[in-house]
């Protein structure tokens, strides 16, 4: 057992009256030790279910960055044309709405943007639909690369997703606690702020309730984080809605002024209609191929109306509409298609160069 974090669990989970939030050190502090199972189960099941009981601070969930950055991967800066985007998106998946995020990843590289992805396994409470498992359908199986590996893919096509279970084993060890304790801990707030990227980047983080926001801004403050976007979307992700207004703030270089907001009405660009329902994995994948094959997809729509907006927020779009327009035009081209097929020649590489490496060991 471990005093110190017993101290620290003390402080989060002492009742409504009397809990104290960590300061930035000791949250990182109490994550180190999770992570590097220096606290026993009881403990870490303990501080999980209390903190969120409690709920995480800001300054907390700096200080978990921190150690995050301490212990975990990062991929090294890239030259590019635009500053990489990172898209912060629930590890647990989607269950009722399909997920756009891979279409959006492929338009943006294929214009020379870098983009930059993280995720797991089908994952608690929700265990929905989660990245990898799209990007498995899609032919591009991310689960066996190293760090070195995913490494040499993102330099060659701009591109690249950090797996837990090969990536970050010390995270994946703390997932069966979320089914253990029938809830989601901070650690899932974490991931949407988390940025395994070492150079400059635009973060995009998902978020639901409003507070979440509020602490992406103070933990990126506090952490010097000049540029991030938030996005109110679709069950918690980086994908914009289709039926409602979409709530988006934008940081601002003086970090002590309040974000900009923007409130961005599908219908003012011709794009409002119903957010495509998640039907099985199989037909999400086939209405994607046929999307990126020029064919009639129900997703065409929702996947212009991200596209477009993500172009414009890296900066190869001067604005939405003309961001719009090269979504478009990206599709119907066959770039994004011809993206899909580099990226995926690219980890057949790195797989046989890793290959002929150990027999040249052996």
């Amino acid at each position: 057992m471990s005093n110190a974090f017993r101290d620290l669990l003390r402080k989060v989970g002492s009742g409504p009256h009397t809990s104290e939030d960590l300061t930035r050190s000791e949250a990182a502090a109490a994550t180190r030790m999770m992570l590097l199972q220096e606290a026993t189960p009881a403990q870490i099941g303990a501080f999980m279910i209390a903190h969120r009981i409690k709920r995480p601070t800001g300054v907390e969930l700096a200080g978990m960055l921190d150690a995050y950055d301490e212990l975990g991967p990062s991929l090294s800066p890239i030259a590019a044309r635009y500053r990489p985007l990172v898209m912060g998106i629930p590890y647990d998946g989607r269950s009722r709405t399909a997920p756009l995020s891979p279409i959006t990843a492929l338009l943006l590289t294929a214009v020379g943007c870098p983009v930059v992805m993280h995720g797991g396994r089908r994952m608690p409470t929700k265990e929905g639909l989660p990245l990898i498992e799209i990007w498995q359908g899609l032919g591009l199986d991310w689960t066996g690369l190293s760090l070195p590996q995913v490494q040499q893919v993102f330099e060659q096509t701009q591109l690249g997703f950090l797996y837990l279970p090969q990536q970050f084993p010390l995270a994946e060890q703390l997932v069966p606690y979320r089914e253990q304790i029938g809830k989601r801990p901070p650690f899932a707030t974490l991931e949407l702020f988390w940025c395994p990227y070492r150079g400059e980047s635009l973060i995009v983080s998902g978020f639901v309730h409003p507070p979440t926001e509020e602490m992406a801004r103070t933990a990126f403050g506090l952490r010097g984080t000049r540029l991030f976007v938030t996005v109110k979307g679709l069950e918690g992700s980086c994908d914009l809605p289709r039926e409602r207004t979409c709530i988006v703030g934008l940081s601002q270089s003086d970090s002590s002024l309040p974000m900009q907001r923007l409130l961005l009405h599908p219908r003012d660009y011709g794009f409002a209609g119903t957010d495509e329902p998640l039907g099985s994995a199989s037909k999400l994948i086939d209405a994607m191929q046929a999307l990126l094959q020029g064919q009639d997809s129900s997703l065409a729509a929702a996947a212009i109306w991200n596209g477009g907006f993500y172009l414009w927020q890296c900066g190869h779009a001067a604005d939405l509409a003309t961001g719009l327009g090269q979504a478009k035009a990206l599709i119907a081209s066959g770039q994004a298609a011809q993206k899909l097929t580099e990226v995926a020649a690219a980890i057949a590489q790195a797989q046989r160069s890793t290959q002929v490496a150990y027999s040249a060991v052996e």
